[in-house]
């Protein structure tokens, strides 16, 4: 319903911020990643992605400071037993480009440090995620664009593709952009290079 909601920040709140767009004031629930860039911008003009959740008994409206957010949110929420609190704890404790890492090299402990978070859940995220990929690679397998082939032997570079399609990117965007990327970076430097480049 909503996709994105720009107006004036009134202020900020425990997990929440509260945006004035032309007379009409939208709560949000936010991470803690979010709140705490928009905390120095009250009274300023911001832009929040946005996400409704839809309940039996209300409307809950979630906001996030970039795509890469509410794109991970998104797919969090898709993971049975994550709810959007389990999903906003993990993104208040790490960043997409963090969260995408763990999933790429199976790093249960990272996640599990989401609070309310245990290490069965992290490991279900990460094993649905990882099927989630497989799946996808499968679907679209193109010998010629395969992360391997852009430079043979670097596991990093296999891992920085796998991150970029957990944050929604296609095959052939994530082939693209790590064709210009410093393959030398450490991984999560190598992700957010081309999260830059595909973000202009």
């Amino acid at each position: 319903m909503f996709y994105s909601i720009t107006g004036t920040l009134v202020t900020t709140e425990i997990n929440a911020a509260i945006v004035d767009n032309n007379g009409i004031a939208f709560y949000m629930t936010v991470s803690a990643k979010t709140h705490a860039k928009l905390s120095p911008k009250r009274g300023e003009k911001i832009t929040l992605f946005t996400y409704l959740n839809v309940r039996e008994d209300g409307l809950d409206l979630f906001g996030f400071y970039t795509q890469e957010e509410l794109n991970t949110f998104k797919l969090l929420i898709t993971i049975s037993g994550v709810g959007p609190k389990a999903a906003l704890s993990i993104l208040s404790q790490m960043t997409p480009e963090q969260f995408a890492v763990a999933v790429g090299t199976g790093d249960t402990k990272a996640i599990a440090k989401a609070k309310g978070l245990g290490a069965k859940t992290a490991a279900r995220i990460i094993l649905e995620l990882k099927d989630k990929l497989a799946k996808q690679l499968a679907e679209d397998d193109s010998p010629a664009d395969s992360a391997a082939e852009l430079l043979p032997g670097r596991d990093n570079l296999s891992e920085a593709m796998n991150a970029l399609l957990v944050l929604g990117y296609t095959r052939a965007e994530a082939t693209a952009v790590l064709k210009t990327v410093d393959t030398t970076l450490p991984l999560e430097d190598m992700i957010t290079a081309a999260l830059k480049k595909l973000m202009k």
